[in-house]
């Protein structure tokens, strides 16, 4: 059997790869959180939100540390401990929760809209802290993917009703701490690895989403839960968790914070297809031209950050 290593320093060197690995696997990581907002809208008429995290993180924590474990036999050292806490407390423990509570108190439209901050908020975060050199390039090609984003979603939409106020803020103050989560994996990942991270990520933050949510998961009745709502939640849990976590920490890895960010704007695009799909909507010229300024946006984040290339 392989020992663990307890401290390591830094991770093996990465080996070149097409940037179409990363570009596809964002791709299915925006497909799956597109899906999320429908899904966990739907669910919410049966689950309160803190049960419905409790379930996402209890689920997903076990198999993700089993996952890191399989492949890399890494324990973490006591340097890294803090900055995975970190990393928990942001993009699982607030990040979960702030989403499910604020979607249960606004529109969906609200959601897709505020959620368009992630990119701004991570360009943002990345300059300040020096983890990422924001060129003027990288910041036009955001802008435009943004502008894409609202042409789908249509800004003109945004409730400003009084009672979807709080579920606003809270979208938002979790777009500022996805957008964290995503910067502050850089430094880390040079020295874990992509598993090992957010495994350990998870095990933080699902501690604290389970400490403030067992109340609700006792309540819960099994029974009473429709079979269509657990094939819900296995879709969650499938989805727009394990895999779509751990698919952008991994892409993190290899390309950088900003073009991961900058693919949330994709999501709007996913709502809309969703509701071709099943609402009989139609796409449009409007539709055809926000999907060509957020796929331009995409290119130029791609042509800007191309200096530190794409990794494997």
């Amino acid at each position: 059997m392989t020992e663990p290593v307890s401290r390591p320093t830094a991770t093996a060197a990465p080996t070149p790869a097409p940037a179409f690995r990363v570009h596809l696997t964002l791709l299915l990581v925006q497909l799956s959180f597109g899906g999320f907002h429908v899904v966990a809208k739907a669910l919410l008429s049966h689950l309160s939100p803190l049960a419905l995290a409790a379930i996402r993180v209890g689920f997903a924590t076990p198999i993700l540390l089993a996952l890191a474990w399989h492949r890399d036999r890494v324990l973490p050292g006591r340097r890294d401990l803090p900055v995975l806490a970190l990393l928990g407390g942001l993009g699982v423990f607030a990040n979960q929760l702030l989403f499910i509570t604020g979607l249960k108190h606004t529109t969906a439209t609200n959601a897709a809209i505020l959620m368009l901050s992630v990119p701004v908020f991570a360009t943002a975060a990345a300059a300040a802290l020096r983890i990422e050199r924001v060129s003027a390039g990288k910041l036009l090609g955001i802008a435009l993917s943004i502008a894409g984003a609202l042409v789908l979603v249509n800004p003109l939409h945004f409730s400003t009703d009084p009672q979807t106020a709080q579920g606003n803020l809270l979208i938002l103050c979790n777009g500022l701490c996805y957008a964290l989560f995503l910067v502050l994996q850089r430094p880390v990942l040079t020295r874990l690895p992509w598993r090992t991270v957010i495994a350990w990520s998870f095990l933080f933050g699902g501690l604290g989403v389970l400490a403030v949510a067992t109340p609700a998961l006792a309540a819960l009745e099994p029974s009473q839960i429709s079979t269509g709502t657990w094939l819900g939640l296995l879709y969650i849990l499938a989805f727009p968790t394990v895999f779509a976590y751990a698919a952008s920490t991994w892409a993190i890895r290899r390309s950088s914070p900003a073009l991961v960010a900058a693919y949330t704007t994709l999501q709007p695009l996913v709502a809309a297809a969703l509701a071709v799909t099943f609402l009989g909507e139609h796409f449009g010229w409007a539709q055809g031209l926000g999907f060509a300024l957020i796929l331009g946006g995409l290119w130029l984040v791609t042509v800007a950050g191309r200096g530190r290339g794409f990794e494997a």
